[in-house]
């Protein structure tokens, strides 16, 4: 028996038994197994982090495009995330939209803001003359302002931005003619050749009037049967017709606003043969003057933001109205 401290001497290889000898390599054998493993499960554990891979080895989902109802805020004004909007050669409409569903998904609706803010810099391009099919007329005019200098084509384009992201609620596909990515135009041939290729079934030309104070209230304008040279609108007289009426009766409602009482005989609703708009378009189309912008009543109207998303909300409902949605 031992009683220092000191370790018992080394067994020498030949005193070892064969059954030790094997005892005594497996157990150094479960010993290295055993250290391997966490050094395994910390590497497997790191590259999981890293490639964001999970148990089924799927990469992680790609970061979701931007909606297309978010490109336009209440205000007018543009989203100017990426993405937002996109140009097409006949026309401006929406990139990254989502899935269209519901009752109207796959219908397309164009949407015609009258002017533009540059035709004032342009004068010359837009006084250029094009065939309207009855005669020849000015490629495009500046439209109106009102007394305080507010432009009509400003008016048209922001009440026109919030009737899309109307109409993109409800699952419609919307069509510009132009937003902000030209300077001036288009001429009036090429805004119903936009619709025409669209194959809209809808077309809406937004606009308000510039005529003499105490002239108040709002007309649509449908188009008269015209078959002359490059106009034909025999089969869109109908059903441009039952559109208008129905953009009077809800944009009435939803604005409050009355009739014009200067033309239409109180009806809201006015037929004109001298608009290459309505004359070469295959579509049905109308358009709207939504108040007179030197009425001075009328202008404090078209000037708030408020009455604006209202005058939107009448026209989407006799769109959508129309279309059965």
């Amino acid at each position: 028996m031992r009683y220092d401290d000191s370790p018992p001497p080394p067994e020498s290889a030949s005193s070892i038994s064969p059954d030790r000898r094997w005892f005594m390599r497996r157990s150094g054998l479960t010993i290295a197994a055993a250290s391997l493993v966490p050094a395994a499960l910390a590497a497997w554990v790191l590259t999981q982090a890293l490639t964001g891979s999970g148990p089924d080895r799927q990469p992680p989902p790609a970061a979701a495009p931007l909606p297309a109802s978010h490109a336009t805020g209440l205000d007018g004004k543009p989203n100017t995330a990426a993405g937002a909007t996109g140009a097409t050669p006949t026309g401006t409409s929406r990139s990254a939209q989502p899935p269209a569903k519901g009752p109207l998904a796959g219908r397309t609706v164009v949407v015609d803001p009258g002017h533009n803010t540059g035709n004032f810099d342009h004068t010359a391009e837009i006084d250029r003359q094009v065939d309207i099919g009855t005669k020849r007329k000015e490629c495009d005019t500046t439209g109106t302002t009102t007394n305080s200098g507010y432009m009509e084509a400003e008016f048209t384009l922001d009440v026109s931005r919030r009737l899309r992201t109307l109409l993109e609620a409800k699952g419609l596909k919307v069509v510009f003619t132009h937003e902000t990515d030209r300077a001036w135009g288009p001429c009036i041939d090429e805004r119903a050749r936009i619709g025409n290729e669209a194959k809209a079934d809808a077309v809406v030309s937004v606009h308000a009037d510039g005529v003499s104070e105490g002239s108040r209230g709002y007309h649509v304008i449908l188009p008269a049967e015209v078959k002359s040279g490059k106009a034909d609108t025999a089969k869109i007289v109908e059903p441009s017709r039952l559109l208008g009426e129905r953009i009077a009766s809800n944009f009435g409602r939803t604005t409050g606003s009355s009739p014009a009482n200067y033309l239409g005989s109180g009806t809201g609703l006015v037929i004109r043969d001298d608009l290459g708009g309505l004359n070469l378009s295959t579509r049905p189309k109308v358009f709207i003057e939504c108040g007179n912008m030197r009425d001075s009543k009328d202008a404090a109207q078209l000037t708030n933001p408020q009455w604006r998303q209202k005058a939107a909300q009448g026209i989407a409902d006799g769109i959508v109205g129309f279309l059965g949605g």
